[in-house]
C-alpha cells in the first residue's frame, strides 16, 4: 500500500483574531491511490484568558494559543513577552496595539521620580501596619467567641480560676498514686 501524498493548500484567512504567534488554520489535500482528495484541517488550540499586566495595573483579556501561553510564562509575564516581542513576529493588530500600550507606560513609568522614605517613616509604617493587622484580629476573632460561648470562659482566665482548676486537677494524679 502506498502512503498518501500530502499537499499543502494555503489558509484563505485567519481563524482567530487575537493570537499572538501567527498560528493559523492549516488545510491539508490528502491523496489517496485512486487520486481522490480529501481535506483535513489542523486549528491552534485557542483559549480565552484573562492576563495581569503589572504595568497597565489591568486585567487584559486576550484569546491565545497554548503555545503562547507557555512563552508567556517562560518571558515572565505579558508584560515582558509584549516587550521581548519583535514587532514583525506579533501577529495582529490587538497584539501591536498591547504593545505599543505597554512600551508607552514604562517610558512614562521611567520618566518619574523615585522617592524613598527615612528610616524613622519605615519603621512607623510598619508599626502602624502591625497594629492594623492586631485590630482586624481581634475584630474577627471576639465575635466568634461570644458565638461560641467563650467570653464566660476568658473571664475565669482573666480572675484566675482556671489555673486554680488546672492546678488542682495536676494534683488530683499524685494524690490517687499516694492512696494505691
Amino acid at each position: 500500500m502506498l502512503p498518501k501524498l500530502q499537499e499543502k493548500v494555503q489558509c484563505v484567512r485567519r481563524e482567530r483574531k487575537l493570537n499572538f504567534d501567527n498560528k493559523i488554520t492549516e488545510i491539508l489535500n490528502f491523496f489517496c491511490n485512486s487520486g481522490d482528495r480529501s481535506r483535513r484541517t489542523w486549528k491552534p488550540n485557542v483559549q480565552e484568558k484573562r492576563l495581569f499586566s503589572y504595568v497597565l495595573d489591568r486585567h487584559i483579556r486576550v484569546e491565545v494559543t497554548t503555545h503562547t501561553l507557555r512563552c508567556l510564562d517562560k518571558a515572565g509575564g505579558i508584560d515582558e513577552y509584549l516587550l521581548k516581542t519583535p514587532y514583525h513576529k506579533m501577529g495582529t493588530e490587538m497584539g501591536l496595539y498591547w504593545k505599543s500600550r505597554i512600551e508607552t507606560m514604562y517610558e512614562e513609568l521611567g520618566k518619574r521620580e523615585v522617592v524613598f522614605f527615612s528610616p524613622e517613616d519605615e519603621a512607623r509604617f510598619e508599626q502602624r501596619f502591625k497594629d492594623l493587622k492586631v485590630a482586624e484580629r481581634t475584630a474577627r476573632r471576639d465575635p466568634r467567641r461570644q458565638m461560641s460561648g467563650w467570653s464566660d470562659k476568658q473571664k475565669q482566665i482573666e480572675e484566675g480560676q482556671v489555673e486554680d482548676r488546672l492546678m488542682d486537677e495536676e494534683a488530683a494524679p499524685e494524690q490517687w498514686d499516694a492512696n494505691s
